[in-house]
């Protein structure tokens, strides 16, 4: 892997587009392939960045290829080194940063639900919503293969880098997946948290105080804090930061400039969206935009 602040090309030789240089000896590339669809990209190496906590709508699967990840979830921290894999289910919070001083590295692939349901279903007898038992796991193997996604993506090669990620995703699967639980009844108070979930949604651009949004409610603001927290792993103000982000990623994925993109999710200006969606996404919204504005790589589609 590349250490320095840039390059050209992988330190591998294949050819792609450059990762985004960063300060402090960073660097990251965030895309996506347009033969694979379902399927976001990231490779970067992170020394003094950290990711708040958020969430994502489809999984993550990384191979930690340098240094040491520090994930918090939950229920506790967990630490993924050199050779480490590292699987996360759709909509669990968690954060994200260096566990040593020389940060780490790794490969991410972000493959959405419908992806993963589609695999599991052609090649697993997983019932109901299939998801990963564990979030770090020690495989070599099918960190290589992980990888290997990334160089073929990057040399154009679709062919190789879909072949490989549908048997990346049913390996992972086949010695880490399960059913994910079913949902339970909600309670008085996830009613509560679901129903300010979708008028902080509705009024992102102009959300209420928390104070409005329980009156709105008919409960206490300290009731519904301690109930959106249970449902959704975060508090309201934590997670609209993160609703807005997504929506900023559907909208700059759509064409839309950062400046107007901010406006129309509720940053205040361009540097207020730029501050979050690096910390959150690991990259710049302009060099997110661009990346999906480009061609593919040289050779894709052939």
């Amino acid at each position: 892997m590349v250490t320095g602040s840039g390059g050209s090309t992988p330190a591998d030789g294949r050819a792609g587009t450059p990762a985004a240089p960063r300060a402090g000896g960073e660097w990251a590339r965030h895309w996506r392939h347009a033969e694979l669809p379902g399927l976001d990209l990231l490779r970067a190496r992170y020394i003094g960045h950290s990711f708040p906590r958020h969430a994502h709508d489809g999984y993550v699967v990384c191979a930690v290829t340098d240094g040491i990840e520090e994930i918090g979830l939950p229920d506790g921290v967990v630490r993924a080194g050199h050779g480490g894999i590292v699987m996360i289910n759709p909509e669990v919070p968690h954060t994200a940063r260096a566990g040593a001083p020389e940060g780490w590295a790794y490969s991410t692939l972000y493959p959405s639900a419908r992806l993963v349901a589609g695999i599991a279903e052609e090649t697993s007898a997983l019932r109901g919503t299939a998801g990963f038992t564990r979030t770090v796991a020690e495989d070599p193997h099918l960190g290589r293969m992980i990888t290997g996604i990334h160089g073929a993506a990057e040399a154009g090669n679709a062919l190789a880098a879909d072949s490989l990620l549908r048997l990346a995703v049913a390996g992972l699967l086949s010695r880490y997946g399960g059913p994910l639980p079913t949902r339970t009844p909600p309670t008085a108070g996830a009613r509560a948290a679901a129903r300010a979930k979708a008028l902080l949604e509705e009024r992102m651009a102009d959300p209420p105080s928390l104070e409005k949004l329980a009156q709105e409610l008919g409960t206490g603001p300290f009731a519904l804090l301690r109930a959106f927290k249970e449902a959704y792993g975060m508090p309201p103000h934590t997670w609209l930061t993160d609703a807005r982000v997504r929506r900023a990623r559907r909208l700059l994925e759509a064409g839309g400039a950062p400046a107007g993109t901010a406006l129309a999710v509720g940053f205040t200006d361009q540097p207020h969206l730029n501050r979050h969606f690096t910390r959150i996404v690991g990259v710049p919204p302009g060099a997110y935009r661009r990346e999906r504005a480009s061609p593919p790589a040289d050779g894709a589609g052939r």
